[in-house]
């Protein structure tokens, strides 16, 4: 038996144990904070590290699981196929195929210019590219199972639906404006071609494998953010007071939403570490308009993408982008804070 075929087995096998352990894991918590600590409910204290104790495990046992299905779904999604899927698509039809494949197509920061740059090399409209990279960021799995997770399916899918909403909206805007005389000259210029490398035909068992290999580095990676968002909500959930938080970022804070977009976009983190503050921000009487608009101007306009792109773009389209993707966020949360 292969080195891949045994993992296989081995993922097979633990499957029964990660449902048995993910749906104990409140009589686990309450059996070690309450009966192996001895402490009594209640309390700040207590109530912190309950919190903590059993985010934690529930969190990466989802990241675990559903980054794995992930990982194999990318194994068809290649940047190279994406960007030959986008070339000759026509406005607002591209901006929605660019968004949903943002979804599912690897993209981090780092890989802002090389996607950008064979975007436009490959003649892609520039508003068909934004949809794609405002889309692929904010929509990650990262963020679609926290939101799971903390807050179950239907903020889930809220926050995948309204994401999208921003991702096309922005994109169609951005290329209705014709804003391509604000693009640095040397990316027109540049020749990039094809690889001339052809795309690897994946076997199942190799798509398993990328599964597998996706789990390793992006939980490896994450973890850590993670633990430090959950040990800050769990501070928040244990002593922050909430009619303080409820008279900051409430619904009858009319400013509350402007305020936490401009708070957010400076602010630099991935969704690992700010959505486990966002749960508490909410459960403490944050509305969730009000909190999905600063989750999403962390995630979707974070200052290091920002200099990133500065490479490939001019300052009047970063700051229309900002502008454009900004206002977007901002309807989404007065609409959802009027709705709920």
């Amino acid at each position: 038996m292969n080195r891949i075929s045994k993992n296989l087995w081995i993922v097979i096998a633990l499957i029964p144990v990660w449902f048995l352990i993910y749906f104990n894991l409140q009589s686990v918590t309450d059996w070690l904070v309450y009966s192996v600590l001895g402490l009594e409910k209640g309390k700040h204290l207590t109530e912190a590290l309950w919190f903590f104790i059993f985010e934690i495990p529930k969190v990466l046992l989802l990241l675990t699981l559903i980054i794995f299905f992930v990982g194999v779904l990318r194994s068809y999604f290649s940047p190279e196929r994406t960007r030959k899927f986008l070339v000759g698509k026509k406005t607002f039809t591209g901006n929605v195929m660019a968004a949903l494949l943002g979804i599912v197509t690897p993209f981090c920061s780092c890989s802002a210019i090389p996607l950008f740059l064979g975007f436009v090399e490959s003649g892609v409209p520039l508003g068909i590219t934004f949809s794609f990279l405002i889309a692929a960021p904010m929509i990650n799995e990262v963020a679609v199972v926290l939101l799971f997770g903390l807050f179950g399916w239907k903020v889930a899918l809220i926050y995948v639906l309204t994401g999208l909403f921003i991702a096309i909206t922005a994109g169609w805007v951005i290329g209705r404006l014709k804003l391509e005389k604000w693009v640095e000259d040397w990316v027109y210029k540049a020749k990039f071609g094809d690889t001339g490398i052809e795309e690897e035909k994946l076997t199942f068992i190799g798509r398993f494998k990328l599964g597998f290999e996706a789990v390793k580095e992006i939980v490896g990676k994450v973890w850590i953010y993670v633990a430090l968002g959950i040990a800050v909500g769990a501070g928040a959930h244990g002593y922050v007071p909430q009619d303080f938080m409820a008279s900051l970022m409430g619904k009858s804070a009319w400013y509350s939403v402007p305020l936490s977009v401009l708070i957010g976009i400076p602010l630099y983190s991935n969704a690992a570490g700010i959505i486990p503050i966002v749960s508490v921000l909410i459960e403490k009487g944050a509305s969730l308009g009000t909190a999905l608009a600063f989750m999403m101007s962390v995630i979707g306009l974070s200052l290091p993408e920002m200099i990133i792109l500065r490479k490939v773009l001019k300052l009047p389209l970063i700051f229309t982008f900002i502008a454009i993707v900004g206002s977007g966020i901002m309807i989404v949360g007065f609409l959802f804070n009027w709705i709920f």
